[in-house]
């Protein structure tokens, strides 16, 4: 049986490419969460004024990789210490989340955000990685799934 995970790490086309490669992931979609607009499209994300993420939604296979390793390729990723940005990609909409579904995921999150804050791996700075429970998850325009898988020259500002 899969379970779901949400993650958001600046640009999506990026973060769904990681987590697409990873064995045991069964499928992953873009798309905007954590925020307060219904049904929102790219253009209202990017105002900043909807309150979402830019994020992608894993189906993943426990049996095969664990919520734990999804952690791991997520902080691995990016850097959690940049508030609203990752690399030239400035606003709310990229900021650095983890949208739980469950308690347990809840839990796993907050302990491993602790024991990378604490891994000296930041030299001092802090985490702001927000972890929050999973709402409506919207799934992004077409043009915008595997994004990076079909414009082998496109990049991310990662």
């Amino acid at each position: 049986m899969s379970e779901r995970a949400i993650f958001a790490a600046g640009c999506f086309w990026h973060v769904q490419e990681t987590f697409s490669g990873l064995k045991g992931v069964i499928s992953t979609a873009a798309g905007y969460s954590g925020g307060s607009v219904k049904d929102p499209t790219y253009e209202m994300v990017c105002t900043g004024r909807t309150g979402h993420a830019e994020s992608v939604l894993v189906e993943y296979d426990p049996s095969v990789i664990s919520y734990d390793r999804l952690l791991e390729a997520f902080w691995g990723m990016h850097d959690p210490t940049t508030p609203d940005r990752q690399g030239p990609d400035r606003g709310t909409q990229y900021r650095s989340a983890i949208f739980y579904t469950t308690e347990e995921q809840r839990e796993k999150a907050i302990a491993s955000m602790g024991l990378l804050q604490g891994s000296g791996r930041f030299k001092g700075k802090r985490i702001v990685t927000e972890i929050a429970p999973a709402s409506d998850f919207y799934r992004a325009e077409e043009y915008h799934q595997h994004y990076l898988g079909k414009n082998r020259t496109a990049s991310c500002g990662i």
